[in-house]
């Protein structure tokens, strides 16, 4: 996945206005639309100019509906939104704690930056997914049932974080990164309802396309199964903990590490 180049704040707003005015344009009847053209036709009438160009007008119906609307300034709009951007990046607004391990090891640190790209494969909780785009993360949704893919962009949409969440509609074993990955989260059950081999493939492309200090992190593991010790075998050479849930299941984390000085010198 290409890096994303974040979108300045002044665009935003001017999204955010073009959609109020075409909202608005869309729910009124054509004769209403026509009466504002006449009136916007008639100040710029009043105006000296050289022209009456149709760019023009239309520029001055807009500025007739913003008016008319109430819509905020940039800046009345950019303090609302740099608020919102703030409670959005805490983890309580999404139900979670700050020591759940997803926000510990990905949404809260530095090496996970906003832009980087982490995969949600199997049943990722919606929580997840919106607190990692909300904190800058591109997030790759993988999910083959449509519609929890669906109510995880709605919610997406709601919070305006679709454009950071990507959703696939696919099985974890018929995907394939189309880039480097900085953390991968995945459900014990996507992972478990694969063959051994198949199980043993799709966790080596992972892995392979994980950067070094990128983490793994295998989902609600029941206490005391035998995924554990399969996990820990598949990730020979990685950083590994077990922790465990207030719900006394397990997740297991595993960190990619970086190679060292010396062995880069040599």
């Amino acid at each position: 996945m290409a890096p994303r180049t974040a979108r300045s704040l002044r665009y935003e707003y001017e999204l955010y206005l073009e959609q109020e005015i075409e909202n608005y344009k869309e729910s009124i009847p054509r004769a209403a639309i026509l009466a504002i053209g006449d009136e916007a036709a008639a100040r710029l009438a009043s105006e000296p100019q050289f022209v009456l160009t149709e760019l023009l007008l239309l520029e001055e119906v807009d500025r007739i509906i913003f008016r008319r609307l109430r819509l905020p300034t940039y800046n009345t709009w950019r303090r609302k939104r740099l608020k919102l951007h703030a409670e959005l990046r805490r983890p309580e607004h999404w139900g979670l704690s700050a020591n759940d391990v997803v926000v510990r090891t990905i949404g809260n640190a530095s090496e996970i930056a906003a832009g980087n790209h982490v995969l949600l494969a199997g049943e990722p909780a919606q929580r997840s997914v919106l607190f990692l785009a909300a904190n800058g993360c591109d997030v790759t949704a993988l999910q083959p049932e449509v519609d929890t893919l669906r109510r995880v962009m709605e919610a997406a949409q709601e919070a305006g974080l679709a454009e950071r969440v990507h959703p696939v509609a696919t099985e974890l074993g018929q995907w394939i990164p189309d880039g480097p990955l900085h953390a991968v989260v995945c459900s014990h059950a996507a992972l478990s309802n694969l063959p051994a081999h198949e199980r043993a493939r799709v966790i080596a492309l992972l892995q392979c396309a994980t950067l070094d200090g990128g983490v793994h992190l295998v989902e609600t593991i029941a206490a005391g199964s035998r995924a554990i010790e399969e996990l820990r075998a598949t990730y020979r050479g990685w950083e590994i903990s077990v922790e465990r849930t207030p719900e006394n299941a397990q997740v297991f984390l595993a960190r990619k590490e970086q190679p060292s000085a010396s062995s880069v010198s040599h």
